[in-house]
C-alpha cells in the first residue's frame, strides 16, 4: 500500500505562484509513476501533469509553460511549481501514483487533496 500526502495549496491573486508537494509513504517501488491531477468544483477530474513511464513529462495544455512537474528536495517526493496561476486554475489538486507492475498489474493511489484558490 502507497500513501500520498498533498500539501503547499493556499490562496493567490491571479499571477501569483504556488508549489505544491506531494509525499509518499509505504511499499514505494521503482515501477511506479507520479503525477498531478484536479478537480475543479462539478467538473470531472482531469490531468495537470505526469511523469512518464520513460521519464519524460505530460502537461495538459491549458497549463504548459506555466506549470512544472519536478522531483521534490525530499525523499519519495513530487513537486508541482505553478507560476502565473488564473483564476480557472481554481480546484482541488490530487498527487497520484500508478504502480504498473512487471507482471502487468496496476495499482492507483490517490492523495487527499490540496485546495488551491486563485482570485481574480
Amino acid at each position: 500500500q502507497v500513501q500520498l500526502v498533498e500539501s503547499g495549496g493556499g490562496l493567490v491573486q491571479a499571477g501569483g505562484s504556488l508549489r505544491l508537494s506531494c509525499a509518499a509513504s509505504g511499499s514505494i517501488a521503482s515501477t511506479i509513476v507520479m503525477g498531478w491531477y484536479r478537480q475543479a468544483l462539478g467538473k470531472q477530474r482531469e490531468l495537470v501533469a505526469t511523469f512518464t513511464s520513460v521519464g519524460n513529462t505530460n502537461y495538459a495544455d491549458s497549463v504548459k509553460g506555466r506549470f512544472t512537474i519536478s522531483r521534490g528536495d525530499a525523499k519519495n517526493t513530487v513537486a508541482l511549481q505553478m507560476n502565473g496561476l488564473k483564476p480557472e486554475d481554481t480546484a482541488v489538486y490530487y498527487c497520484k501514483a500508478l504502480d504498473r507492475r512487471p507482471d502487468a498489474t496496476q495499482y492507483v493511489y490517490w492523495g487527499q487533496g490540496t485546495q488551491v484558490t486563485v482570485s481574480s
